[in-house]
C-alpha cells in the first residue's frame, strides 16, 4: 500500500521527522513483540474457519455413551504395520508386572464393552467380531491399561488392561487385532470410556481373557491351535452374554 507523506514546512522538518521515525519504530517493535499466542490462536481460527485452507474435521462414526476418549498411542496407526514386531515374553511380562493393581472384588457391575458389534464371529482364543470403523471397544469398568504388543497378528495389536472394579475386579483381559486409537499403558480408563476403536482395515477383533504373564488364558490353560475352540474362548462369550451382548454360543 502506498503510504502518504506529509507535507512539510522546512523550520518544521527537523521535530517532525524525528517524531515520524519515533512512531515507526514503535510499531516495529510492536509487529516484532506481538503476542505468540494471540498469533496462534488467529491463525486456529482462520484454519478452523469454513473458508480456510485446512481440510474438514471428518467425525468418528460412532461415540460412547459414557467417558470421555482416553490418549491415544502416538504415531502412526499399528494396524497392518508390516515392520511391527512383538517384544519378548519376558518384556512384556515385566511390563504386566509393573503396572498391575492390587485390586479389591467390589459390587460395581460391568457394562457390555462391545455394544457396537455388527456381526458375531468365532469363539477361538476369545471372541471374535466386527465393528462399524470408528466404533469404540469401551472399558467394562474402571481399568487399567497394563500393555500393547503391536504386532501381535498380522501386523495388527494387541492391548491387556486389568479390571479394577466388580466381581472379577483383578482380572485381565485383552483385545486385539483390527483396532486402533489405542489407549497408553499405564493409564486408567472410567467406565464406558473407549480402550480402542475398530480400524478401517484388518482382520476383526477378538476380545478374550488373559493371564499376568503376558499370554491369553487359552494358551495358558489348554494351550492353542488356529481356530481351536478353547473354554477360555466360551467362558468370555458367556461373560459377554451375561451384559446382555447377544453374542450366540458358537
Amino acid at each position: 500500500m502506498r503510504t502518504l507523506r506529509p507535507r512539510l514546512t522546512p523550520r518544521a522538518a527537523g521535530p517532525a521527522l524525528l517524531a515520524v521515525l519515533v512512531l515507526a519504530l514503535a510499531a516495529c517493535g510492536t509487529a516484532r513483540t506481538g503476542s505468540p499466542t494471540t498469533a496462534n490462536a488467529s491463525a486456529r481460527s482462520a484454519s478452523a474457519s469454513p473458508g480456510g485452507s485446512a481440510p474438514a474435521a471428518h467425525p468418528q462414526v460412532l461415540e460412547p455413551n459414557a467417558g470421555v476418549q482416553a490418549d491415544v498411542v502416538s504415531g502412526p496407526t499399528p494396524v497392518g504395520d508390516v515392520n511391527a514386531h512383538a517384544p519378548s515374553l519376558a518384556t512384556v511380562k515385566r511390563q504386566l508386572r509393573l503396572e498391575l493393581v492390587a485390586a479389591a472384588v467390589t459390587n460395581a457391575t460391568y457394562i457390555d464393552p462391545l455394544r457396537y458389534v455388527t456381526r458375531w464371529e468365532r469363539t477361538d482364543q476369545g471372541v471374535d467380531a466386527s465393528m462399524p470403523v470408528g466404533a469404540p471397544i469401551l472399558a467394562p469398568c474402571t481399568i487399567k491399561i497394563l500393555a500393547i504388543i503391536p504386532g501381535w497378528y498380522a501386523g495388527q495389536p494387541l492391548v491387556y488392561f486389568e479390571l479394577l472394579d466388580g466381581p472379577d475386579a483383578g482380572r485381565v483381559q485383552f483385545v486385539a487385532e483390527q483396532i486402533t486409537q489405542v489407549a497408553r499403558p499405564g493409564s486408567y480408563l472410567t467406565q464406558g470410556q473407549a480402550i480402542a476403536r475398530f480400524a478401517p482395515s484388518g482382520t476383526g477383533i477378538e476380545y478374550g481373557w488373559s493371564t499376568p504373564n503376558g499370554t491369553t488364558l487359552a494358551v495358558a490353560t489348554t494351550g492353542y491351535e488356529e481356530g481351536q475352540v478353547t473354554p477360555a474362548g466360551r467362558s468370555m462369550r458367556d461373560w459377554l452374554n451375561s451384559l446382555g451382548a447377544h453374542a450366540g454360543n458358537s
